[in-house]
């Protein structure tokens, strides 16, 4: 996988700030700062969503962190329909102010990626996790699979992801981004001890989503 050197504001935003950044400038110009400020608003709307702030990696051995910024709205045990196997699930919504880069939550290997097409009803819903445009990424880790799955949301409509199986992967890393609005699921094996409740806020990389044995031995 390619190293992202964290420009504090994401790659994916810079063609959307050029251009509105253009715009209200030329506006301004031809019109006066006070009849351009919705386009300002529109600027400093976008400049705050496609940042993307280094995260330091927590010392935390046998640790699932949490691959986005959100909310945590699903902790149950569910069927993971990617790996085919009995699983823990724990679900992150992002709304459009949260960062919207996606972190590697384990060290391991990429086993499997699978993009499905849909339909993009609120993420905050149940069913969005198996309605809506999605792509689903197992990672093997020291023998145990982690499904991380990427969901777009009511207004997302770009859902990019940079890895590719059999890449080696470690924790923090940043593997994609889901523009506007969206949710990550988190499938763990049953053993896995969750760490999070449903409401709790977490922070990519930063938090802590569960814990299990022997994950990075």
């Amino acid at each position: 996988m390619s190293v992202y050197n964290h420009p504090i504001i994401a790659r994916e935003g810079w063609p959307y700030l050029l251009a509105v950044g253009l715009l209200a400038i030329l506006f301004s110009k031809l019109f006066g700062v006070l009849y351009t400020l919705p386009l300002w608003i529109i600027f400093f709307f976008v400049l705050q969503f496609f940042r993307d702030p280094p995260r330091l990696v927590p010392v935390a051995p046998n640790a699932v962190l949490a691959p986005a910024d959100g909310r945590v709205i699903v902790v149950e045990k569910i069927y993971d329909p990617y790996a085919q196997r009995e699983a823990l699930k724990i679900s992150i919504f992002m709304n459009v102010f949260n960062v919207h880069s996606n972190r590697i939550a384990v060290n391991g290997r990429i086993k499997s990626i699978q993009y499905f097409p849909g339909k993009f009803v609120n993420a905050d819903f149940d069913k969005a996790s198996l309605e809506n445009e999605r792509n689903a990424m197992v990672i093997e880790a020291n023998g145990n699979d982690i499904t991380l799955v990427q969901v777009a949301g009511l207004i997302a409509r770009r859902i990019l992801c940079y890895a590719r199986v059999g890449d080696l992967v470690k924790k923090g890393e940043r593997y994609g981004f889901i523009r506007f609005g969206s949710r990550v699921d988190v499938y763990l094996p049953l053993h896995a001890e969750p760490l999070v409740s449903v409401g709790d806020k977490v922070r990519a990389t930063s938090s802590l989503l569960a814990v299990m044995s022997h994950l990075d031995s």
